[in-house]
């Protein structure tokens, strides 16, 4: 019997002649980062029980901020919120975009590691001095000698390299393992930590005193939380998810085997992901106390003990899968995201864009991004 189906790839998850698959393509992007919840090809939902209530009391100085004109007022722009507390101090939002929709945040997803990693460390479950071999014997050498620590530090070298300007970077071909794109014609599908344990390396130092930014650290890092812990991600997710207190969906793209893709796959509105980054200025504490972080480990990431940036950066400094100037701490997301928590004020600001160029990728626009951010914070110190 002749088949007549007609079958073709996935035509959003394709690579294309430009090594991209379609919804990450500079001209699609926005599209793609709006609906990244419906495009990955597996997935977690989860909807919190008890929702955090935010007061609307509209602060208009910061409506009237120079930087926070310049940076919502362009065509990358999608959303900004700012909650001190449970007020809700500011929000602005894009024609194309509104308070209810989810949005990927891409590399903000490593925060949630301080999170847990915190936690266990705290409940005496994981020494951040061992070596990830004793929790994963069956890792890779690009991963094996390492101490825990310099995994989350980013502090190690190995093959595995992110640079998105290069379209054969190990960052994109990760994310076929992530389920974000098809496989090349005749391979099978993978899971995202049998590609892990491909990473190599034939000396981990890092001679350098900068970050050496490696998203697949983030997914060790959840994979030794998960051995350690005895517990799958999927649980430790819906406790955090509980503790924030989220109003709507949140959204965790998966690889095959349902393992969280924990070093960017999450979506969600700017007014949970402020509601989320709320945890980091009550000690890891949740709406009804529970504890999914720790206060010591989140001061210990202020203490700015990891690789420090290099010039104009050199004020910041990465660590515990956060970055942090000694007051404030955050994470930035490939393409356009950042979320900024300043425990001393009690104040979170999330900023969500997409940006419009070839590798979705600027430095100067995030660190313009973080100083308004951090300018918002300290409007009302002496």
């Amino acid at each position: 019997m002749t088949n007549r189906h007609d079958i073709a790839p996935n035509p959003d998850l394709i690579v294309g002649p430009d090594l991209r698959e379609a919804w990450n393509t500079a001209e699609r992007r926005r599209w793609g980062f709006h609906n990244l919840h419906r495009i990955t090809r597996y997935g977690l939902h989860l909807r919190s029980r008890d929702v955090l209530g935010v007061k609307r009391r509209i602060d208009r100085r910061i409506g009237d901020m120079a930087e926070v004109h310049r940076l919502t007022e362009t065509t990358m722009f999608s959303a900004m919120v700012v909650l001190r507390g449970d007020t809700l101090v500011f929000d602005r939002y894009a024609a194309d975009f509104g308070p209810d929709r989810p949005h990927s945040i891409m590399s903000i997803s490593k925060t949630a590691m301080n999170l847990l990693i915190g936690r266990l460390a705290a409940d005496g479950a994981l020494d951040l001095s061992t070596k990830v071999k004793q929790h994963i014997p069956e890792i890779g050498s690009g991963y094996a000698e390492a101490t825990v620590q310099d995994v989350l530090d980013m502090n190690i070298v190995n093959s595995y390299d992110e640079d998105y300007s290069d379209p054969f970077t190990a960052a994109l071909i990760h994310e076929s393992a992530m389920g974000w794109r098809l496989p090349p014609d005749g391979q099978a599908d993978e899971s995202d930590r049998d590609f892990l344990c491909t990473i190599t390396s034939d000396d981990l130092t890092n001679y350098s005193d900068e970050p050496q930014y490696k998203s697949s650290n983030t997914d060790v890092i959840g994979w030794i939380a998960e051995r350690v812990s005895g517990r799958p991600l999927r649980s430790h997710f819906i406790d955090i998810v509980e503790a924030a207190g989220l109003e709507d969906t949140f959204f965790m793209s998966c690889d095959r085997d349902g393992v969280p893709n924990l070093n960017g796959g999450i979506c969600m509105s700017a007014r949970d992901l402020a509601r989320y980054g709320l945890l980091f200025t009550r000690d890891g504490r949740g709406i009804l106390g529970q504890e999914v972080g720790s206060g010591a480990f989140i001061e210990a990431t202020r203490a700015q003990t990891g690789p420090r940036y290099g010039a104009p950066a050199e004020h910041i400094t990465y660590g515990n899968q956060m970055r942090t100037n000694g007051r404030w701490l955050g994470h930035g997301g490939w393409g356009g995201q950042f979320m900024l928590v300043d425990p001393d004020s009690d104040t979170v600001v999330v900023f969500f864009s997409v940006l419009e160029n070839e590798d979705a990728s600027d430095w100067e626009y995030q660190l313009e991004t973080i100083a308004m951010a951090e300018a918002i914070t300290l409007m009302d110190q002496a």
